[in-house]
C-alpha cells in the first residue's frame, strides 16, 4: 500500500498563501468534502490509529464519493499513513456495505477545501487549503504527494516541507492533530 506523505500546518497569513497558490497554479478548485468516520462498536480502530473513511465531494464539475482506509502511522512526526483510496458509485450502498460489515459512525464534519494540484520533479503533488467551519474557520494548508515505501517516505516528506516553506510555511506552523479530535472536542457533550 502507498504511503501518503503529507504535512499539515496552520496558516497564519491565509490571504497571502491564497495569493502565492493562485499566482502559480491558478484558482484553484473549490469543493466541499462531507466526511463520516467509521469505527469498529469497541473503538479498536481508531484506538489502533487507523481509519475508515466514507468522503462525498462536491464541486465545480458534480459529486464524487471515495472510500478510503488509512492503516496506522508509520512517521510520528508527520502522521504519515499507509492509505488506500477508490471511487464509489453508490455512496448509500458504500455507507450501508459499511454498516453490515459492523463498523458504525463515529464522527462526521464538513471541511470547505480549494485544491491545487501541480507536478514537479517527477512527483504529483496536492496542496489544500482547509477550513472546517465547527473550528472557528480557522485555516489550514495540507500538502501531499505519495511514496511508494516506508524507505522512499524520507525525501517525500522532505519535497512537501519544501514546498511548505517556498509558500511562507514554517516547521513551528506544523500539526499532527487530526481533525477528526478537533472537532469532536469542539462539540458540547
Amino acid at each position: 500500500m502507498a504511503i501518503e506523505a503529507e504535512l499539515k500546518a496552520v496558516v497564519r497569513d491565509p490571504e497571502g498563501v491564497l495569493k502565492q497558490l493562485e499566482a502559480r497554479c491558478g484558482a484553484g478548485r473549490a469543493e466541499v468534502y462531507r466526511d463520516t468516520y467509521y469505527d469498529a462498536p469497541d473503538g479498536s480502530l481508531m484506538g489502533a490509529d487507523r481509519e475508515l473513511r466514507i468522503r462525498t465531494v462536491h464541486g465545480p464539475d458534480g459529486t464524487r464519493s471515495v472510500l478510503t482506509y488509512k492503516g496506522a502511522r508509520v512517521d510520528e512526526a508527520s502522521g504519515s499513513k499507509p492509505e488506500a483510496e477508490t471511487r464509489v458509485e453508490d455512496v448509500a450502498a458504500a455507507h450501508e456495505i459499511v454498516r453490515g460489515l459492523g463498523f458504525v459512525p463515529r464522527i462526521a464534519f464538513e471541511k470547505r477545501c480549494r485544491n491545487y494540484g501541480f507536478e514537479r520533479d517527477g512527483r504529483r503533488v496536492l496542496v489544500t487549503l482547509v477550513r472546517v467551519p465547527e473550528l472557528d474557520d480557522a485555516t489550514f494548508i495540507e500538502v501531499e504527494t505519495m511514496a511508494a515505501t516506508e524507505h522512499e517516505l524520507g525525501s517525500a516528506l522532505a519535497f512537501v516541507r519544501a514546498v511548505l516553506a517556498e509558500l511562507g510555511i514554517g516547521e513551528s506552523d506544523l500539526t499532527t492533530d487530526l481533525y477528526t479530535d478537533a472537532v469532536a472536542a469542539a462539540r458540547p457533550v
